[in-house]
């Protein structure tokens, strides 16, 4: 059975679901929170824009599962394990394809194959789960091999149409999409669900920050991103930078940045965000006279500020010696 890609998902949801005893453990070997997060969840508005189950913008049209992300490359390259949800039998899965950022120069050797490699269990009573984006040549199942819940299937990934490291979750009964956050398809702005399809339900977190540091310059993106940008201070650095990198953006947030080091050095920014974004960063520095940078503690702080209240914050410190 060849894997269905993501485009095939694209189907109407079910209507109310009884679990009947199913249930779903983590899917990914990470702290939740901490070492990884859900960046988008599954699209409940029927129209050409995206809501997730709290009526929030982690989604985009059309969204039929859950990402599960990891914050940079340099973690996916250190290999963090999928794992199977639920105990069943391998009935699909895909191997070979390559790790790389979709854009429109490779949309067409994915093309009828957005899940890139991945893996389809089939469980009792009629529910599926699928696995997708992950990391090639770390498949370690075969079809047909019966699996228990919390069995490794591979390594996180980006095959296939996939900009970010991460493991898209599937879920469907009886062929049909299912959100295992809202099982019933029906969703509340302001209340956690009731009934869920997980064993423990995972806390759902509106945006936050996932890395911060100090470099020499303004990073790229892509270093920022492959979690290569934190190069630390000297006494001769060329500039002194403080980025902050995060995820879930809404338009009228605030990504507030700062240093504060020896001698008085004191440098602030609010970064006003007029649209939403996925991911984004931001960073603020200040360029090196002729003088070294004073010896000492050098401090860094991000937060992310929504209606006025932080949701999120990081803060850092570098040392220059003498």
């Amino acid at each position: 059975m060849m894997l269905r890609g993501l485009l095939a998902l694209l189907i109407p949801f079910a209507g109310p679901v009884l679990a009947e005893g199913f249930l779903l453990d983590l899917p990914i070997d990470c702290d939740l929170g901490q070492t990884c997060y859900i960046q988008q969840y599954v699209d409940h508005d029927p129209s050409n824009t995206a809501q997730d189950y709290r009526c929030a913008g982690l989604s985009y049209d059309g969204h039929k599962g859950t990402d599960f992300a990891l914050p940079h490359l340099a973690m996916m390259q250190q290999g963090v394990p999928v794992l199977a949800a639920a105990t069943g039998v391998v009935v699909g899965l895909r191997d070979g394809m390559a790790d790389e950022v979709y854009s429109q120069a490779n949309a067409q050797k994915v093309k009828g194959r957005e899940c890139g490699n991945g893996v389809v269990l089939r469980h009792e009573g009629g529910w599926e789960t699928q696995y997708c984006h992950l990391r090639r040549g770390s498949l370690t199942v075969e079809k047909g091999n019966q699996i228990t819940a919390g069995t490794p299937l591979g390594q996180v990934g980006m095959s296939g149409r996939a900009a970010f490291p991460h493991l898209h979750l599937s879920v469907r009964k009886d062929g049909k999409p299912v959100d295992p956050f809202v099982p019933s398809g029906k969703t509340s702005c302001s209340e956690t669900p009731s009934q869920t399809l997980w064993r423990d339900p995972p806390p759902y977190r509106a945006g936050g920050l996932l890395l911060s540091g100090f470099a020499d310059q303004v990073p790229d993106y892509a270093e920022v991103k492959a979690g290569a940008a934190n190069t630390g201070l000297s006494a001769k650095s060329a500039n002194i930078v403080a980025f902050s990198f995060g995820f879930g953006f809404r338009k009228g947030d605030i990504l507030d940045i700062s240093i504060t080091g020896p001698k008085g050095l004191r440098l602030s920014k609010r970064h006003n965000f007029d649209k939403a974004k996925a991911q984004a960063f931001r960073a603020i520095g200040q360029k090196r006279r002729r003088a070294p940078w004073p010896s000492g503690d050098y401090s860094g702080r991000a937060a992310l500020i929504r209606g006025g209240a932080e949701i999120s914050s990081h803060s850092w410190t570098a040392t220059i010696a003498d």
